[in-house]
């Protein structure tokens, strides 16, 4: 029996254990997946620890995924560029390899799950911290025709912004994609999909952005799941856009760690099925 866990703090809320046991018994592999509480000022150890005790990989959720980042010996491009890690699988002699699933998480529950096409698309991405930088990269991959990035302090947009417009993995999809960041205040309107990607949802505020942003249709995507994105789905839902939660983005990201450690593709559709039907 191998072992996984999600570490992070607060970690009590985490349905990542379900998720992972149901991959395991659809396909049939030996493994185990729990939570890790770490204390704030204790990552490093409690990483150590579970490593230490036969730990084969871990999740990193808040607030510990640039802390993952850095601790690891060798890391993906995605993780790279997020310069933050959800994934770690721990090798030989103590290494530890370092991924980001995050971003291609939404972009498969966007593109698969919901059917909806990237490609030639307007995006507004809402935010710059962890959760932003985790996905920035997959999106510009998807081939949108703009992509723009916002945050309240405008500084960390530009940041975010232009680690991406400097990195050579992405030099020839910014010939296809006109990346900015742009204040709040000075939105252009009419977007296809925006992305939620701030903490105001936890907040209980609707959205951090005024309506006009939105296409008639546009897709209203909050990466916050359950009563967690009640208001920012009805803020949409009330302004003529189809929103989402991201149940479906933790479900794909999921797979995708699951894939990462297993070198198994889990049936994630299936999955995401059954945890709809749980939480409703």
């Amino acid at each position: 029996m191998d072992h996984y866990c999600v570490l992070g703090n607060p970690v009590a809320h985490s349905k990542s254990p379900a998720i992972h046991a149901r991959f395991a018994e659809l396909t049939g592999q030996a493994m185990d997946y729990s939570k890790l509480l770490a204390p704030l000022d204790g990552f490093i150890h409690t990483l150590r620890h579970w490593m230490a005790h036969d730990g084969r990989g871990c999740n990193v959720t808040v607030p510990f995924k640039f802390e993952a980042f850095r601790l690891a010996n060798t890391a993906s491009d995605r993780a790279t560029l997020a310069q933050a890690a959800n994934t770690l699988k721990f090798g030989d002699g103590g290494q530890i390899l370092a991924d980001n699933t995050d971003g291609i998480g939404l972009v498969n529950d966007i593109q698969i799950n919901a059917g909806i096409s990237l490609a030639g698309r307007d995006i507004l991405l809402l935010g710059a911290g962890g959760a932003a930088a985790g996905v920035l990269g997959p999106l510009l991959a998807a081939g949108p025709r703009r992509l723009v990035v916002t945050n309240r302090t405008h500084a960390k947009a530009l940041d975010l912004v232009a680690r991406h417009a400097d990195h050579p993995s992405l030099r020839d999809l910014l010939q296809k994609t006109e990346l900015l960041a742009q204040e709040q205040q000075g939105l252009e309107a009419n977007f296809d999909v925006i992305v939620n990607a701030t903490a105001s949802s936890l907040g209980g505020s609707a959205a951090p952005v005024d309506a006009r942003v939105l296409k008639p249709g546009a897709l209203a995507y909050d990466m916050m799941y359950g009563t967690a994105a009640q208001g920012f789905a009805d803020w949409a839902r009330a302004h003529g856009a189809m929103p989402r939660d991201g149940l479906g983005m933790l479900v794909e990201q999921a797979a995708e760690s699951f894939a990462f450690w297993r070198g198994v593709r889990p049936p994630s559709a299936q999955v995401l099925q059954d945890m709809r039907k749980a939480l409703a």
